[in-house]
C-alpha cells in the first residue's frame, strides 16, 4: 500500500497520519466542544484548585461571561448543567440570597442518573438492588464490629413511626427509605451514603409496588418492620453475622426476583 493510500485509509478510520511514516504517530481530530462546556471546564478547574468551595457564590451571569470572554447564554447553560448535577443552587432576585451558590447534594443528582439508566435498561433492577445489598451489608458489619457504639436512636424512632396505626403506605415507604439510608450513614463514609441515597431513590417505586402487590399490604408491612428491629438488635449486640443475615432476609423478601450473593 502506498503512503498516499495509507493516509487515505487512516483518514477514513478517523486517524490521520501526517508523518509519512507507517510507524509514526496517528493523529486524531480535535474534539469540538461547545462553549458552555468550556465554561464548565473553567469552573471545574476553580473547584479542583480549591478556589471555589461549598457556600461560595459565583459571579453574576454578566460578570462571569465578560471574565471568560463568552456569551451570557453559554454561561446560563453551564449553570443549568451544574444545577442539574446538584452542585449549584440558583436564586433569582437582587437580594443577598440571589445568585448562584455552590452546594453539595450528590445523592439527589446520582439518584436521577441511576433512575434514568434503570428506566432505559442501562442498569437492571437486580444490579441496582445487589449494589444496595453490598453497601448496606458493609455498613451493618462495620457498625456491629464497632462494639455496638453506633447511635441507633434515630433509626429506632423511624421504626416506631412505621408502626403507627393508619399510616399511609406512601409515608411508610418514605420512612423505610430513610431507615436504609440511615444504615448507610452508620458506615461513616459520605460517598457510600450518597450512593445509597441514589439507589434508594431509584428503586423507590419498585419497592412500593412490591409491597402493594402483596395480598394484604397493610399487614405485610409488619414483616419489614420486624426485620428492621432484628437488624438494629444485632448491631447493638455487636453481632455482625446476625445483622447481615437479618438484612439478607429482609431484602430477599422485598425483592425476591434478585439473585443475591450467598451470605458467608
Amino acid at each position: 500500500m502506498t503512503i498516499e493510500r495509507r493516509r487515505r485509509s487512516s483518514a477514513e478510520d478517523g486517524n490521520v497520519d501526517v508523518s509519512g511514516n507507517e510507524s509514526g504517530p496517528a493523529w486524531e481530530p480535535v474534539r469540538r466542544t461547545r462553549t458552555f462546556e468550556e465554561v464548565l471546564d473553567r469552573i471545574d478547574q476553580q473547584i479542583a484548585a480549591g478556589r471555589l468551595r461549598v457556600g461560595d457564590r459565583l459571579p453574576g451571569e454578566r460578570e462571569l461571561a465578560a471574565a471568560l470572554g463568552v456569551s451570557r447564554p453559554s454561561v446560563r447553560e453551564a449553570l443549568r448543567v451544574l444545577e442539574a448535577r446538584g452542585v449549584l443552587v440558583a436564586r433569582t432576585g437582587s437580594g443577598p440570597e440571589a445568585g448562584a451558590t455552590l452546594v453539595t447534594s450528590p445523592g439527589g443528582a446520582m439518584a436521577d442518573l441511576v433512575r434514568i439508566h434503570l428506566g432505559l435498561a442501562g442498569f437492571t433492577l437486580s444490579e441496582v438492588v445487589e449494589s444496595r445489598w453490598v453497601v448496606e451489608r458493609w455498613a451493618v458489619e462495620s457498625a456491629a464490629r464497632s462494639g455496638g457504639g453506633a447511635d441507633l436512636g434515630p433509626l429506632r424512632e423511624l421504626v416506631a413511626r412505621m408502626c403507627e396505626p393508619g399510616l399511609p403506605l406512601a409515608d411508610f415507604h418514605a420512612l423505610d427509605a430513610d431507615f436504609h439510608l440511615g444504615l448507610a450513614r452508620l458506615s461513616g463514609n459520605a460517598l457510600l451514603t450518597a450512593f445509597m441515597e441514589a439507589v434508594c431513590g431509584a428503586v423507590h417505586r419498585h419497592t412500593a409496588r412490591a409491597v402493594e402487590r402483596m395480598p394484604d399490604p397493610a399487614t405485610a408491612v409488619r414483616t419489614p418492620v420486624d426485620d428492621h428491629r432484628r437488624i438494629l438488635d444485632a448491631i447493638e449486640a455487636g453481632d455482625a453475622a446476625a445483622g447481615v443475615a437479618a438484612l439478607d432476609r429482609h431484602l430477599r423478601r422485598v425483592h425476591p426476583e434478585v439473585r443475591y450473593p450467598e451470605v458467608c
